[in-house]
């Protein structure tokens, strides 16, 4: 978020929970030089809405915000492109982020728009835009309304997230200042990256009976799961037919209390496109970013580092934990099939893509026939999830910090968990030799063709 951006969110936040929100919007809209359309799409965006700029705009975007609906488009344009930053090759930086070319160019206007068929959300041309042209949907203030009542709201957090609140901020204190916000409960992403794990596992030794034999991992990443769709379809027949570790948090948890509402907090602007669609729309709720969830922090003067810890039972794995960067799929998955198939083990050949052009690489080569390896792992971010265009520290000391946080964790495989057997008992998986019974790991599945 540009830092005119994150100022205005959090005058919007304030103002919202100290009870003067509409006061706040009118005082901005009449002390403001530009557009004031531009403007009404600006903080209509940071609401998570799309109100329309009028008279009663106003009134309009409150009601909007107490009638939140996670739909429509994610990623939009809300002011005029000037093109100033167009290269020797007519390209704006928008346009060279965009892995689907959905960012095109209207001559009538001299300016650019965003072909919303082509366009996936996953965000790309958010951070590229140097004058905060293109914006991305926060929705922290719909979600506000749910923490101030009794509904149980559960916090699910990235595996990503160690370190990017300081080094000294533990998942205790994380769980602590998610709490004081009004969340009931934080929970790691990685647990549930760890079912995945084990049902990958199952999902390679289906698929790979000799060595010319492969599949894809769905896991983690939704760009990826774009790319396969929209350009790579044909190979789609190799791709496992899995929800990411978001999606399976979000059944699990609803599964096991159905009042609860779900929270993903990540790195990933793709994420909130992932969370609306059709098959997982009804799984997660709301998705916060860290940068989002560092700028509600300071506003409401939440300080992770100054909290005690709210520690619990360690229940994620190493393998769960390294999901948040890349490579770190093939790692667990590969782990997995070494304990329950290690006949199958010495097959196991991962090919990892880090960033766009890798994965676009990657996927042409698969189709041309020209892939040796046999677990393909794709991340659309340079790093994988540490690299995320919503990480708050830079995706090397995001890698450092997941290395270690995986190294010192007290289980290396999610087989070994006793937690994970305990919460597959309670959702009707009771062993290995369940995960290949379709109708016990429906909540873990989904389907691309």
């Amino acid at each position: 978020m540009k830092d005119q951006y994150r100022n205005l969110f959090k005058s919007l936040i304030e103002s919202y929970y100290n009870g003067n929100f509409e006061d706040e919007v009118k005082f901005i809209l009449s002390q403001s030089k530009i557009n004031k359309k531009e403007l009404c799409k600006i903080i209509s965006s940071l609401c998570g809405t799309s109100t329309d700029c009028s008279s009663n705009f106003t009134e309009d975007l409150k009601k909007a915000i107490k009638s939140y609906k996670p739909d429509g488009k994610i990623v939009n344009k809300v002011k005029f492109c000037t093109m100033e930053c167009m290269d020797k090759t007519g390209k704006t930086l928008c346009q060279k982020s965009c892995p689907f070319d959905a960012i095109l160019m209207d001559a009538a206007q001299n300016s650019i728009h965003i072909d919303k068929h082509k366009c996936t959300d996953c965000g790309f041309c958010v951070e590229a835009c140097p004058t905060g042209g293109i914006m991305d949907k926060v929705q922290f203030l719909p979600l506000a309304n749910i923490l101030k009542g009794n509904s149980p709201v559960i916090a699910i957090v990235a595996p990503a997230i160690i370190g990017q609140f300081g080094k000294d901020v533990t998942l205790g204190k994380l769980r602590s200042a998610f709490k004081k916000l009004g969340f009931t409960d934080m929970i790691e992403v990685a647990f549930f990256a760890d079912m995945l794990t084990l049902k990958e596992a199952i999902e390679f030794d289906n698929h790979i009976k000799d060595e010319k034999d492969f599949m894809i991992t769905s896991c983690c990443c939704p760009m990826w799961v774009g790319m396969l769709k929209k350009i790579y379809n044909n190979l789609i027949k190799y791709v496992s037919p899995s929800v990411s570790p978001m999606a399976a948090g979000g059944r699990v948890l609803k599964k096991l209390n159905p009042n609860c509402k779900v929270v993903f907090i990540g790195p990933c602007i793709a994420k909130k496109s992932e969370a609306k669609e059709k098959d997982i729309i009804k799984n997660i709720d709301f998705v916060l970013t860290f940068s989002e969830v560092k700028d509600i922090f300071d506003t409401l003067n939440i300080h992770p580092n100054e909290l005690k810890e709210e520690p619990s039972t360690e229940y994620a794995s190493s393998g769960g934990r390294l999901y948040a960067r890349t490579g770190g799929v093939s790692i667990a998955v590969s782990e997995a099939v070494k304990r329950i198939f290690p006949e199958k083990y010495k097959l196991f050949k991962a090919v990892k893509a880090n960033g766009v052009k890798e994965c676009k690489s990657i996927l042409s080569r698969a189709q041309n026939g020209e892939i040796e390896a046999n677990f393909i792992e794709g991340m659309g971010c340079i790093g994988g999830c540490v690299g995320g265009p919503k990480a708050i520290i830079p995706k090397e000391e995001g890698k450092k910090y997941v290395d270690k946080f995986a190294d010192d964790s007290e289980i290396k495989v999610s087989i070994d968990s006793d937690c994970m057997n305990e919460i597959l008992d309670k959702i009707g998986i009771h062993s290995i030799e369940d995960f290949k019974d379709k109708n016990k790991i429906k909540l873990l599945e989904r389907f691309f063709n």
